[in-house]
């Protein structure tokens, strides 16, 4: 596929697939304004040659102006042909306009015209929005706990915590359609800060004390399978054991 228009009702989103260098380095400015211009998440070069090599690097435009990106590229998961998804980041003038969902359901779409069956991508479980966003709206499902996945880093999001991550799949052939609400009566509950990019700055003990908390609590029943879920109110659902 090269573009699609996959925003909000009364929103004229276009989101489509860029290899020129150009629009690469718009990604790049980009992914600054999200990141801060810490370490470059990717930098044109390499995208380049995901994009030439066979991956997927696309742009969410409105009115004409980048407000979205997602870059990704081929491997595996297990013994399937997989797409990682290392980065995707919205505006923040452009935040509630449902760019992320519509970076990813395009990714989607381009997948399942390659032949692929499951992205996968990595995000930081603290983050609430970002759970909601993965496990609820899109239903992805987390399969890994990744202790300190990236060591060190200092963007302006991510410096001076350690980098766990999830690491989630989510199935190219399932419905389009959000999930169904999971009933929540037997499940237990683990809890997330309600703004842990904010504490980090007002309360960087508080935040390190989130991290070991949440490791603790979350690690084995994500290596088991046993996440099924995440509130609105902020609680990862998982299942109790056998």
């Amino acid at each position: 596929m090269s573009s699609s228009s996959l925003g909000q009702p009364g929103v004229d989103l276009q989101v489509r697939l860029l290899e020129e260098v150009a629009d690469l380095s718009d990604v790049d400015d980009l992914f600054v304004q999200v990141w801060g211009r810490g370490v470059p998440v990717l930098g044109v070069e390499l995208m380049r040659a995901i994009s030439h090599a066979g991956g997927y690097i696309c742009g969410a435009y409105l009115d004409g102006r980048m407000v979205g990106a997602s870059a990704a590229f081929l491997g595996r998961h297990g013994s399937r042909l997989a797409l990682h998804s290392h980065a995707t980041g919205v505006s923040p003038s452009a935040r509630g306009l449902q760019v992320g969902r519509a970076l990813k359901l395009h990714q989607r779409d381009w997948a399942r015209e390659q032949g692929v069956e499951v992205i996968t991508w990595t995000f930081d479980p603290l983050v609430r929005r970002n759970a909601w966003f993965n496990l609820a709206r899109l239903g992805a499902r987390p399969v890994e706990y990744l202790i300190d996945f990236y060591g060190p880093m200092s963007d302006a999001i991510n410096a001076g915590d350690e980098t766990d991550r999830l690491l989630l799949a989510w199935e190219v052939n399932e419905s389009a359609a959000a999930p169904e609400p999971i009933p929540h009566e037997g499940l237990l509950r683990i809890p997330t800060p309600a703004d842990i990019e904010s504490m980090r700055y007002d309360d960087p003990a508080a935040a390190r004390q989130w991290r070991q908390q949440l490791r603790a609590a979350l690690h084995d029943p994500v290596q088991q399978h046993r996440v099924v879920g995440f509130t609105s109110e902020g609680d990862y659902l998982v299942r109790a054991r056998p």
